[in-house]
């Protein structure tokens, strides 16, 4: 006999696990089911893995620069299999902890391959056979993976993807990476630091091409700093793996030799056919198309994160969740603006945004004021060796409010919680006082220079 909950939610990546939670706690009976592990890509191939090696590689370069700080100390090296193992036992302790969730809450865990065979009937195929579960509701948090090139697959030993890279057992002499998006970008980072040969490959006309064209030419000149190698507007063509290294070919006819290809070119959503058919969910294209409440087309079936392709971010899947459970729960809720979600790249230096962009307001014609604040000028910056950057602000002039941040520099993205409180603010500055010296003082600078105030920048012209 089926089993009944009042919701069954596909996929415990960052919005399902943390859609199941929100229900349970709203006092709903909640099943979720997982076909890999626990925490989905975020937590085992994402998010928290690659962060764990940047770490690693952000304290490896302080140590190479103990000298400019006054500390004699011998040369530091990596010590792979030991930051990997780090790397391993933090996604573990994660994972035990999600487990841990779900069963101080009450929710059932199902491990296998949850497909909605008819509306309210959920089968999950497990290693000790098919179960079928009945649910009011349905929450489709099945994901994303990488995108294939056609032409150059991804092996797990040459042609990687963004699972494979982050669990290589040594460090490659060289690396070729085809996009320079987000995860291109922080692995180059990683394996830069390394001591690899990094060249980043990408075929538009910038690296990071989502963020404004003044944060990817910086980019791109600290990336050389790093021994990054970035071709910009350039295309890959061909791999040839017939012998080591592999030659990676290009468009314009130059070959690279590259002991590893990351392709990073992307992602798409994970919907299952069978479950699409047997609901009749509308699509946009690829993605399943869901209203502000992410409600699917379909009744009392819900869809959140990288399936339906809004942010690609975990904490998007987050914001999505709590709407999707307070849906659920009676409780109408509707997300609001998605420029309000933060952006984070974890590159060195660190990107971040909020709200719209340089380019965003140009094209929609707006009359702004761009502030601006260097790192070099700050006094905990200097202190710490970490001058590279700026904060940029934009005020909006028609209505004098603050309706974008974007910041590169070291550990901007822990800024990301104020740039955001900034947002749709006409509050006098004056009245914000910031700790002195502290990198946030940068923000402040930004900020009094969007509206002219800024005692350390000479008066706009």
């Amino acid at each position: 006999m089926a089993e009944q909950f009042d919701v069954v939610v596909i996929g415990s990546g960052p919005g399902g696990y943390y859609a199941a939670i929100r229900c349970a706690q709203k006092k709903k009976s909640v099943a979720i089911i997982e076909k890999e592990l626990i925490g989905g890509t975020c937590l085992n191939w994402g998010c928290i893995p690659s962060k764990a090696l940047l770490g690693s590689a952000h304290f490896l370069t302080l140590a190479r620069h103990a000298g400019l700080m006054g500390i004699d100390m011998a040369a530091p090296a990596p010590n792979w299999p030991k930051m990997q193992a780090r790397k391993n036992a933090i996604i573990q302790g994660f994972r035990n902890g999600v487990s841990s969730l779900m069963k101080g809450n009450g929710i059932r865990v199902f491990e296998g391959t949850g497909k909605v065979t008819a509306p309210g009937t959920v089968r999950v195929n497990t290693k000790a056979g098919d179960v079928e579960l009945k649910a009011a509701n349905i929450i489709i948090a099945t994901g994303s993976e990488a995108l294939q090139i056609p032409s150059m697959p991804f092996d797990g030993s040459v042609i990687l993807s963004n699972r494979e890279v982050l669990n290589l057992p040594a460090i490659p002499a060289s690396m070729v990476i085809i996009g320079g998006g987000v995860i291109g970008c922080e692995m180059a980072c990683v394996y830069a630091t390394m001591g690899t040969k990094v060249t980043i490959v990408e075929a538009l006309p910038r690296i990071l091409p989502m963020q404004d064209e003044w944060v990817s030419q910086l980019i791109v000149k600290e990336f050389k700093k790093l021994g990054i190698t970035c071709l910009e507007g350039k295309k890959v063509t061909a791999v040839d793996k017939s012998s080591g290294p592999a030659k990676v070919s290009l468009e314009s006819g130059e070959t690279i030799d590259a002991e590893k290809v990351l392709v990073s070119v992307g992602r798409r959503a994970v919907c299952d056919q069978e479950t699409l058919d047997a609901l009749k969910l509308d699509m946009n294209g690829k993605l399943i198309k869901v209203n502000t409440k992410m409600q699917t087309s379909a009744p009392n079936v819900y869809a959140i994160g990288d399936v339906i392709g809004t942010t690609y971010l975990a904490h998007g899947a987050f914001a999505e969740a709590e709407v999707a459970a307070d849906n659920i729960a009676g409780h109408p809720a509707e997300m609001g603006d998605y420029d309000l979600i933060p952006k984070a790249i974890y590159t060195f230096p660190e990107v971040a945004s909020v709200g719209k962009s340089e380019k965003q307001c140009k094209d929609a014609r707006m009359d702004c004021t761009i502030g601006k604040a260097a790192f070099r000028n700050n006094g905990r910056s200097l202190a710490h060796n970490e001058t590279v950057g700026e904060i940029s602000t934009i005020r909006d002039n028609k209505t004098n409010k603050v309706v974008g941040v974007t910041m590169v520099g070291a550990t901007v993205t822990e800024l990301l919680a104020a740039a955001r409180a900034l947002l749709g603010t006409t509050e006098d500055i004056t009245n914000v006082t910031f700790a002195h010296p502290t990198v946030s003082e940068v923000l402040k600078e930004a900020w009094e220079d969007a509206f002219g105030m800024s005692p350390h920048n000479l008066p706009k012209r």
